[in-house]
């Protein structure tokens, strides 16, 4: 019983592949590019594997809430159309130019965030848009946001976890009867810190605070994450913790000229006195100086004036150039929490946690008792399978070969789950196990097909029964795909981490690991020529 490379080579491949899940599995892999080490990596993660665990198996906080916002869609109007939609509910429903967005390409207009929503009814709203020329009736409104909204929340979301270092976090949409929800689970993390991450919509701006020519003082938004070209990393230099960001070329162009017609490329830089604890009006009737305020989600959290390097720069226009600057903060963790609202945008719209959204927690300490309760449930899934086995064949160099080559599987599973940081829960767990049973069901077929035909006495008799036999699995498996696939792309909850893991195992088995196992059925029966 050789194991010709030439003749042999699937029983090779398998061999790779569990190689390669081995990799997968045990070699340590690199940081996420955010925070790692934290607490949450340590609860969804195991200290032995590169095993990701979700919220079942490991604890942690599942936030389910509904996106705040209105709609009215199937409007007709042209992009140039756009700015004077959103102008003119803007002046008509006293909103913030972020709180209202027109689409000409999908024919619909949004009002978003939460304290907006509250004070804004779908009378008021159906008025400003009858107001500002396009006929809407109060039940022409929506609650909701459309479906581009909702992705973009989405990717946010999930980008933020990742640029936090949550590993087995993520963000999904969820669609019920006349509603859709998103659904973000963290394992490892209490209710505070996930409403921390998702709670607010991240919006980074940098505004300028000047003196004009009567003495008052004039508020102006200058940038926003849109004109952002590269953001690096948070720092902490010298006592000063800053970012650096630099701007685009049109973006910075427009903040050079701003910088100078305002006074802050005055020679020595410019000094600046605001009072974070203090409205912005009541910093005006104190005469502030001038200052650059970095203001997330409306609310200003740091303000400085200019570095008289950077003041010149402004006047020689060698900024324009080489349009970069740092925005500093008073602490490593306003730095850090201003780079991920930096690096992964805003969302376009609150999510409605307080007041129609639920949240779940499962403790560690309880979730872990589940781990051991799967593995001895799998275990038992595999006894039952291998005495089912061995009673239908009785003899041992038949089934112990079937179910090595499950498990195989199996372990090439596990492999991929860890390649792809796939957190698993229950509902995989319960994938991994009807894998088994097809997976074995497979390795009957492929049996029964060679022996029980009579003797095997010629490499062309087998191959004949064996093709015979893996064209039936292979239809049976594409009719396993077909069937699950639903369930995969369709947002269901725990029914799409079985369909996902039931569809990538039957995909292993029948291009790894049932040839692989025709190889070895082969040298085990096949009589000499």
């Amino acid at each position: 019983m050789k194991l010709q490379l030439k003749e042999n080579w699937r029983v090779w491949l398998l061999v790779v592949f569990m190689l390669l899940s081995t990799v997968s599995l045990f070699v340590p892999f690199g940081g996420t590019g955010g925070i790692t080490g934290s607490d949450a990596d340590q609860a969804s993660g195991s200290q032995y594997t590169n095993l990701q665990f979700g919220l079942e198996l490991s604890g942690g906080t599942q936030v389910r809430a509904p996106f705040a916002g209105m709609t009215v869609s199937g409007l007709e109007f042209g992009p140039e159309a756009q700015p004077e939609i959103e102008s003119a509910l803007r002046a008509e429903l006293d909103m913030s130019a972020s709180d209202v967005r027109a689409s000409a390409e999908s024919g619909t207009v949004e009002v978003f965030e939460d304290r907006h929503v509250g004070n804004v009814t779908q009378a008021e709203f159906a008025a400003a848009l009858t107001e500002a020329g396009y006929q809407t009736g109060e039940g022409d409104v929506e609650m909701g946001v459309t479906a581009d909204t909702r992705q973009n929340a989405e990717d946010v979301l999930n980008e933020r976890l990742r640029e936090r270092g949550l590993g087995g976090g993520s963000a999904t949409q969820v669609s019920a009867p006349g509603q859709q929800f998103m659904v973000v689970e963290v394992p490892g993390a209490n209710r505070s810190e996930v409403i921390e991450l998702i709670g607010d919509r991240g919006q980074v701006e940098i505004w300028a605070m000047y003196p004009t020519d009567n003495g008052s003082y004039e508020t102006q938004s200058l940038l926003s994450q849109e004109d952002l070209a590269e953001i690096g990393g948070a720092r902490q230099e010298q006592g000063e913790t800053f970012v650096p960001i630099r701007l685009n070329e049109e973006a910075g162009a427009r903040f050079g000229d701003a910088m100078r017609a305002n006074g802050f490329g005055q020679q020595g830089g410019t000094r600046c006195s605001y009072d974070l604890n203090a409205s912005i009006d009541e910093n005006a009737a104190d005469d502030p100086g001038r200052c650059l305020l970095t203001v997330l989600d409306g609310e200003v959290v740091f303000a400085a004036g200019v570095a008289p390097s950077l003041a010149s720069s402004f006047e020689s226009g060698a900024f324009d150039e080489n349009p970069s600057y740092r925005t500093t903060t008073t602490s490593f963790e306003d730095a850090r929490e201003l780079e991920i609202n930096m690096r992964t945008g805003a969302l376009r719209t609150e999510l409605d946690i307080d007041n129609r959204g639920t949240t779940f927690f499962l403790l560690p300490s309880l979730a872990e008792r589940f781990k051991p309760l799967s593995l001895v449930t799998g275990a038992a899934a595999v006894l039952a399978v291998a005495l089912t086995v061995f009673a239908r064949y009785r003899k041992p160099e038949v089934a112990a070969p079937m179910l090595l080559t499950a498990a195989a599987e199996v372990y090439i599973l596990l492999g991929f789950a860890a390649a792809v940081s796939l957190p698993l829960d229950l509902s995989h767990i319960a994938g991994f196990i009807a894998v088994i049973g097809t997976g074995v069901d497979d390795l009957v077929i492929i049996a029964d097909e060679v022996m029980q035909q009579g003797d095997v006495r010629t490499s062309r008799v087998f191959e004949s029964r064996f093709k015979k036999a893996f064209w039936v699995i292979g239809a049976a498996a594409a009719t396993t795909i077909v069937a699950m696939s639903p369930l995969a792309v369709l947002s269901l909850g725990d029914l799409q981490g079985f369909a996902i893991i039931t569809i990538i195992g039957v995909l292993i088995g029948v291009l790894i690991t049932r040839p692989a196992y025709g190889d070895i059925l082969r040298i085990l029966v096949l009589s000499d020529d």
